[in-house]
């Protein structure tokens, strides 16, 4: 796909940006005619190119409608400590070999400091004196709406991702409530795919660095973006924390230039706003449709829906 898209006239995102479902139905309308957006759309460069990711990760984007947490079987054979650990939410794998180290963890009361220690059906694992089970790992896709805290919970008590998916406690078939929490960051005005897990271990590799997550955002400007400030954007824009790297930026509709796609695999804080900002922009809305191979197609706003056991097991053994 080139730089700057031009030679388009359709919405390279509408493969995933779909209108909002709404849950008020519709009124009825007589249909007479064919209307333009029943017909084929054509596909777009955008279009393959996230089609591109997602065979990347070998990740199968088609879904059931019906609703089920993915299923992962209990220990019914040793397992290491720091995958014990990791299944009880507490560190990755690396985290906990140096809590091990730091005598904070015992089995059946003894403080255990080998890194290969083995866990037995049946051992009682304490952290901090604190009895662990692991849970049963729950992956959550939800698309977020605006003026929700990406976070567990709010000391000023406005609505968090948490709240929105509290009717999925009902479908897990745990003995624990699972203590959920978000993957990663969207601020309160981001709208779009989030991923909300138990999984320590998983959530610490799609937020590290070195594991370059790809992500495509929807954004709408106060203005159109100057072709001179959108070749800044590709050749890197430097914020105070440094330069600011997109792997790809485009206009999603040549006919009206301040609303834009980009590309990124940075996980640092408010970049894509921090970018438009730092150029003079105001980023009215800013919506995520892509990470890491999901995507909220057929997902409307403020719902959620759990991935498939396919989609975890692409997700849990991501590669470049």
């Amino acid at each position: 796909m080139s730089k700057e898209q031009s030679n388009s006239g359709k919405h390279p995102f509408s493969k995933f940006l779909k209108e909002e479902k709404s849950s008020a139905p519709a009124p009825a309308v007589k249909k007479t005619t064919k209307s333009v957006s029943d017909r084929p759309r054509k596909r777009t460069a955008l279009d393959e190119k996230i089609e591109k990711h997602i065979n990347n990760l070998d990740i199968d984007a088609k879904h059931s409608s019906k609703l089920n947490e993915t299923k992962v079987d209990p220990f019914t054979e040793p397992v290491r400590l720091n995958k014990y650990l990791a299944h009880a939410g507490i560190a990755s794998r690396r985290k906990a070999d140096e809590l091990i180290g730091q005598g904070k963890v015992k089995v059946n009361g003894e403080v255990v400091l080998e890194m290969g220690h083995k866990i037995n059906p049946g051992d009682k694992v304490t952290f901090d004196n604190k009895v662990l089970n692991p849970e049963k790992k729950v992956y959550i896709l939800l698309n977020k709406p605006k003026n929700c805290i990406t976070t567990t919970s709010d000391e000023k008590d406005r609505m968090t991702v948490l709240d929105l998916i509290e009717g999925a406690y009902s479908k897990i078939k745990s003995v624990t409530k699972p203590r959920l929490y978000p993957v990663g960051r969207l601020d309160r005005s981001t709208t779009g795919v989030l991923l909300i897990t138990n999984d320590g271990e998983m959530a610490q590799n799609l937020t590290h660095p070195s594991r370059e997550i790809r992500k495509i955002y929807h954004v709408h400007l106060d203005k159109n973006l100057a072709s001179e400030d959108f070749a800044k954007i590709m050749h890197g824009v430097v914020l105070e924390d440094g330069i600011a790297e997109v792997d790809e930026v485009a206009y999603t509709d040549p006919k009206n230039k301040n609303e834009v796609g980009v590309e990124i695999h940075s996980g640092k804080n408010r970049i894509v706003r921090r970018i438009f900002e730092s150029l003079g922009y105001e980023v009215i809305k800013l919506d995520r449709v892509f990470f890491g191979g999901l995507t909220k197609k057929d997902l409307p706003r403020g719902k959620w829906r759990f991935l498939e056991e396919e989609e975890v097991r692409r997700l849990r053994h991501f590669k470049l």
